[in-house]
């Protein structure tokens, strides 16, 4: 299968896609903590249907007319990183929980601090939506595309419901 990428101008700023096959697998911030190396990207291409379509559904999730993306995506992680991933998934638009609440829903698996590296390694940010979570008392901790990233996709949710995010709000 082969493994290709784009590089996507967003108002986030340029966002790297990555291809395997006929999946998603990559999604990543120009200074993305645990950016793979491009190395692993391959070939950089042009005209690819699904990361074209992947870029376009993500410029309309940034504009506020998206909700949910409806790709093919593929993961590889860990038996704890999968089942984090697969709990990101679950978290509705405009909703937010906490790295402990997560914990406690897995709670088989792992602690909040195993739940926050799961949700650090997740590969797919804005796709498995990881900035959903927040720290114990609902304030922004941690977002491999940084903090101030966090707070726009925060607020962007929570202006579709008519009021910016603040801090503590919206925790399930």
């Amino acid at each position: 299968m082969s493994t290709r990428h784009i590089v996507a101008e967003t108002t986030l700023g340029e966002l790297t896609l990555v291809a395997v096959g006929h999946a998603v697998t990559g999604v990543y911030f120009r200074h993305h903590i645990r950016r793979p190396a491009e190395s692993t990207f391959g070939e950089r291409v042009a005209g690819d249907a699904l990361l074209d379509e992947a870029a376009h559904r993500i410029r309309a999730y940034l504009a506020g007319e998206r909700r949910d993306f409806d790709l093919p995506l593929a993961t590889t992680g860990s038996e704890v990183q999968e089942a984090v991933w697969a709990a990101l998934r679950e978290i509705p638009y405009g909703t937010t929980t906490t790295y402990g609440a997560l914990a406690e829903r897995l709670g088989f698996i792992t602690s909040a601090w195993g739940v926050g590296q799961a949700v650090g390694a997740n590969p797919l940010c804005l796709l498995i939506p990881c900035h959903r979570v927040l720290g114990s008392t609902g304030s922004l901790t941690g977002y491999a595309g940084g903090l101030g990233r966090k707070r726009v996709l925060l607020d962007l949710e929570a202006a579709a419901d008519g009021a910016p995010w603040l801090p503590g709000m919206g925790a399930a």
